[in-house]
């Protein structure tokens, strides 16, 4: 490939060099005498069509890009050497060029040939190799501990002491859901008192709190966060509710006008009536409460949500939320609803109770859906009142009542959430969970450990969300070649009823996209800085037309640079390459 790029042929001549050469290798593939082995004559043949994918001009022109333009600029540096800027770019060549050739570095295990045994001795063969797989997959999943551990949980009750002490309170106080809302910490020196913070996290919590970005923690939450700030063990949960300095300095730049500048999902756009956002043919979100008991940085309605504040301020009005009911109504095709927002759990119990009957008494609607973080955050607000009182809407075969949540680490989960969990299941109601899939989750085994847990403690893995392409959460984000490595190479090892939830990418005012589909979506292009450019069809696909979307990703480089820095060894992760 290298002559190619080198040749005096001009640059459409070398791309046309370049497609001859990739046809010749396409067809050695699948000659009668080829005995490459089958996986990596698999890969080899994904290889050239991604190759195929960035030389060709139709994908320059639907991404802005020429990744052949660059990989000539590269070739004829006079130095011979790859500049620190392209070292990203350089590297995805350069693998894809090697998996062409059938040279993929990939890990793969050399399994037992059990079947050509006789009887139960294969059987015992392939039986101690699944030991052997198991066993690693464990090992690897028990190195994140849980907010289970009878020692995490003990810090954790230093930690409840200090903040009673520092609030005045008693444990009576501490599981009152109104007590702790009345207390939610929103400044750094309140914090500090607590736990031990950076230098970088005083600032960005300054910065956000001077400057009006919401921002709060909930007493109960700030109890997982360690005494340290070194975030060995705690970097998932400080992660969730202390802002990154590029968040904020993004936020706060000129370029962001106003909050639409803000909203990635373009709900402004899919919203017919206010409170009211639908993206789907059956299922159609009602907002009714613009705030939650903390606020999550990389939340995608940063732009709508309110400050930690109460239910006055963030309540709709009446006339607003009837004119949402009254839109279900005259939408019968719509059978679902998902009463998020912010989060609606946070709503007075009466407030909340009456809501339900209303969407309850639309004859059309079987499904209500309540998306709530409070089992993570807040989970004493689960109180035997509410539980009981949300769980006679649960009627099924008529209506089902079902709460989505959002664990994001096995940290987070806790004795207090299991209780309000195992609450809500003893009244009926199914509790499912959507991981956004971040930096602080993306280790080998992170996410599968807390799948884990999750399923043994009664939650039901429901969606992994690849983080959302938002400039201001750049920090969070992983490139769309993990996740897909996770669900193939981890999330595969686990039993089926612990691996249920589907990768997914979210398209602006489209809506979820499968990244396992391979015909939702494509790899055109390579910037010059290493990131991978995707093309996404709607999930509508074959059904109706719609417009794609082309989305710039993280470079892999960078990620792995990033899980070297944390103490990883990104030997482990090299076959990422190889997943588009």
């Amino acid at each position: 490939m290298y002559s190619q790029l080198t040749s005096d042929q001009g640059l459409e001549g070398i791309r046309q060099g370049l497609f001859r050469l990739l046809f010749e290798r396409e067809a050695g593939l699948f000659d009668y005498n080829c005995d490459m082995e089958s996986m990596m004559r698999a890969n080899a043949l994904q290889c050239i069509r991604i190759l195929k994918n960035v030389f060709s001009r139709r994908n320059e022109r639907r991404s802005g890009h020429s990744t052949l333009y660059h990989l000539v600029e590269m070739a004829r540096e006079p130095s011979g050497e790859v500049r620190t800027e392209r070292r990203a770019l350089f590297m995805e060549v350069y693998m894809l060029s090697r998996g062409s050739l059938g040279l993929a570095d990939i890990p793969i295990d050399s399994a037992p040939d059990f079947l050509e045994r006789e009887g139960r001795e294969g059987a015992r063969i392939r039986s101690d190799f699944l030991d052997e797989m198991a066993e690693r997959c464990v090992d690897r999943m028990r190195s994140y501990p849980s907010g289970l551990e009878p020692e995490v949980a003990a810090r954790r009750e230093d930690s409840r002491k200090r903040i009673l002490d520092l609030l005045g309170g008693d444990i009576d106080d501490w599981n009152d859901h109104r007590w702790q809302r009345r207390n939610v910490f929103t400044d750094s020196a309140a914090i500090a008192a607590v736990a031990d913070l950076t230098e970088d996290e005083v600032t960005a919590i300054d910065l956000a709190v001077n400057n009006r970005l919401p921002f709060g923690v909930t007493p109960y939450y700030l109890s997982l966060f360690d005494r340290d700030a070194s975030r060995r063990w705690d970097h998932a949960v400080r992660a969730q509710v202390i802002p990154p300095l590029s968040y904020v300095h993004t936020v706060l730049s000129p370029k962001v006008q106003g909050p639409e500048d803000l909203d990635f999902m373009k709900e402004g756009q899919t919203s017919p009536v206010d409170l009211v956002t639908r993206r789907y043919p059956m299922i159609a979100i009602l907002k009714p409460y613009n705030t939650c008991a903390q606020i999550c940085v990389y939340c995608q309605r940063n732009w709508e949500i309110g400050n930690v504040t109460g239910s006055a301020q963030a309540m709709a009005s009446p006339e607003s939320i009837g004119a949402a009911l009254q839109w279900f109504r005259e939408h019968p095709m719509v059978s679902e609803v998902l009463v998020t927002g912010g989060d609606p759990a946070l709503m007075d119990d009466d407030a909340l109770i009456g809501l339900l009957q209303s969407i309850s008494d639309i004859k059309h609607v079987s499904r209500i859906r309540i998306g709530t973080r409070l089992p993570v955050v807040l989970p004493m607000r689960f109180t035997d009142r509410l539980v009981e009182t949300i769980g006679r809407f649960h009627r099924p075969p008529g209506q089902d009542l079902c709460l989505v949540t959002h664990f994001e680490h096995p940290y987070e989960i806790t004795p207090e959430a299991v209780r309000a969990v195992q609450n809500l299941r003893m009244h009926g109601l199914a509790v499912y969970n959507q991981q956004v899939f971040t930096i602080e989750n993306s280790r080998r085994f992170e996410t599968a450990a807390t799948r884990m847990l999750l399923k043994q403690i009664g939650v039901d893995p429901y969606y992994t969300f690849n983080t959302k392409g938002k400039e201001e959460t750049s920090w969070y984000r992983v490139p769309i070649a993990r996740i897909m490595q996770e669900r193939k190479e981890e999330a595969r090892l686990l039993p089926g009823l612990s691996r249920t939830d589907e990768p997914v990418f979210n398209i602006p005012a489209l809506g979820k996209n499968h990244l396992r589909a391979w015909q939702n979506h494509d790899l055109i292009m390579i910037s010059p800085e290493g990131e991978r450019i995707y093309e996404f069809h709607p999930w509508e696909k074959n059904i109706t037309t719609a417009p794609t979307y082309v989305y710039t990703d993280v470079p892999i480089l960078g990620y792995l640079e990033r899980l070297n820095a944390r103490g990883e060894d990104v030997d482990e992760y090299r076959s990422i390459w190889y997943y588009f």
